[in-house]
């Protein structure tokens, strides 16, 4: 009886804490964020400016949809391309997760989220490419806080009432309107209804549900077998990690050309991801087998998947740029990286609160914000709303807040494109006067040829930042140097 009783009391107590959570993250203020019209503003890779050329007024503006002003310049088109990368948040009601009870990832899942979004952008470039663009991106409106604190107070009175009554609290879900694709006789509208498929087919692959490829729930569960629990802290390079584990684990067809690699304390194997671009998938016996659909076209790149001898790879780089505070020295280099187009982002944020870089204004970062509480969305449905997955509004944190703590991202379409990125990357990585060393460096040939993981065990060596106890190592401010 009394197990039965504690049972209940944490249940109840799991329900409350959930309730909690969901409106401290329901509660969005709609504040501007702040761009110069003066400097150019980097979002993975593109490069925009606002302000026109005759253009005389005041040099800051603010990120406003509904002002007037807004379309001056660039900003129109930064703000399509940024409401167009894939938003992953909180989400509510959700089914329960592996290995618990917990029916929400609010207050503890920003960093899976990030790295959903940063594995979305990889997946966006290896469909449709980095020009792509949602056609509804700018008919999205911008978070109201009246509409959304409102809904999260009404969420509060259900879910409390449901606690007490130990039945489930209503969603403030409503289902669109049946959306019917309609026939196409032109080539122009054939293709871009190809590229909704894929929009929304790789959306589908990230739905809060245990059967979604690439969903919280896979990524929960793979988090079990690193020690790591529904409810826990992730870090960026536990996640990615179990990013990796996923789109290695991904069943779906379309996912057989392309796979995940991640350095080994800060060190890229040029061997080992030439390898993982050539090697087919267990079972399968070439890279050709990769029923994915036909690569949308006008110039759009055709997925590794279609290509006789080779397949995409994620690159994954845990890093680490500083010491207890990031090295403001780095900020260079991470203006440097997300300049690139096919650099996929960095996950990291500050202490203990996640988010997704995106890009830069002068000492600024770009960042997409994952604590947000959203309801669940069922993405089963051949019509499910897209909207709560693309965000209208960019925020700004300045690199000196940022934790040292990340993992950057890259996408290699093939080994001719890694030869290029690693060439690229190598001059970017150059030690300016200013910094000590690279944040990561590219090393030829295979990580086992080196033995760093020798005296770990199985478990450990999936870690980065282990440094093998038999070489010397000398420390140098905030570095360690090997």
């Amino acid at each position: 009886m009394e197990n039965k009783g504690s049972d209940e009391v944490e249940k109840l107590k799991t329900k409350f804490l959930s309730v909690w959570h969901n409106v401290k993250y329901s509660w969005a203020l709609k504040l501007k964020t702040s761009f110069s019209r003066n400097s150019p503003v980097l979002l993975l890779g593109k490069c925009y400016h606002f302000k026109a050329e005759d253009d005389d007024s005041p040099t800051e503006a603010c990120y406003e949809p509904a002002e007037e002003d807004f379309v001056m310049g660039n900003v129109e088109a930064f703000r399509k391309d940024f409401t167009s990368r894939v938003w992953l948040t909180y989400r509510e009601e959700i089914p329960p997760l592996p290995g618990s009870t917990l029916t929400s990832d609010c207050g503890w899942g920003c960093m899976l989220r990030a790295g959903q979004m940063m594995l979305a952008q990889a997946l966006i470039l290896h469909f449709l490419g980095r020009d792509w663009t949602w056609s509804k991106a700018l008919a999205l409106q911008p978070l109201d806080t009246e509409t959304w604190t409102t809904t999260a107070a009404k969420r509060l009175v259900a879910s409390l009432e449901s606690s007490l009554q130990g039945s489930p609290g209503p969603s403030d879900h409503e289902s669109p309107p049946v959306h019917q694709a309609q026939a196409s006789a032109s080539a122009e509208e054939a293709d871009e209804h190809l590229k909704e498929m894929y929009h929304r087919t790789l959306v589908s692959w990230f739905g809060d549900s245990p059967s979604a490829q690439l969903g919280l729930h896979r990524l929960v569960r793979l988090g079990l077998t690193m020690g790591k629990q529904a409810g826990d802290w992730y870090g960026p390079a536990v996640v990615a990690h179990i990013l990796k584990k996923a789109v290695e684990e991904a069943m779906d067809p379309s996912l057989a050309g392309i796979t995940a690699y991640v350095s080994q304390d800060c060190t890229v194997y040029s061997a080992d991801v030439i390898d993982s671009h050539m090697a087919p998938r267990p079972g399968q016996a070439s890279p050709e087998r990769s029923d994915a659909p036909p690569s949308p076209q006008n110039n759009q790149p055709v997925p590794a998947s279609t290509l006789s001898d080779s397949r995409a790879v994620i690159i994954l780089i845990p890093v680490r740029l500083g010491g207890e505070k990031t090295n403001p020295d780095y900020f260079n280099f991470a203006k440097s990286i997300l300049s690139l187009e096919y650099c996929i982002g960095i996950i990291g944020g500050k202490p203990k609160q996640a988010c997704y870089f995106v890009g830069f204004q002068d000492d600024s970062l770009i960042y997409m914000d994952p604590h947000y509480c959203q309801s669940f969305v069922d993405v089963s449905t051949s019509d499910f709303p897209l909207q709560s997955y693309h965000c209208p509004s960019p925020k700004k944190m300045p690199f000196s807040k940022m934790d040292p703590s990340c993992t950057i991202g890259f996408y290699s379409r093939s080994v001719q494109d890694y030869e290029r990125i690693r060439h690229e990357l190598s001059k970017v990585l150059q030690p300016s006067a200013k910094e000590k060393y690279p944040a990561f460096t590219f090393v030829q040939g295979h990580g086992r040829d080196y033995d760093l993981s020798a005296s770990l065990t199985p478990e450990k060596r999936e870690w980065p930042f282990i440094r093998d106890p038999r070489r010397t190592v000398t420390t140098t401010g905030d570095f360690v140097l090997l």
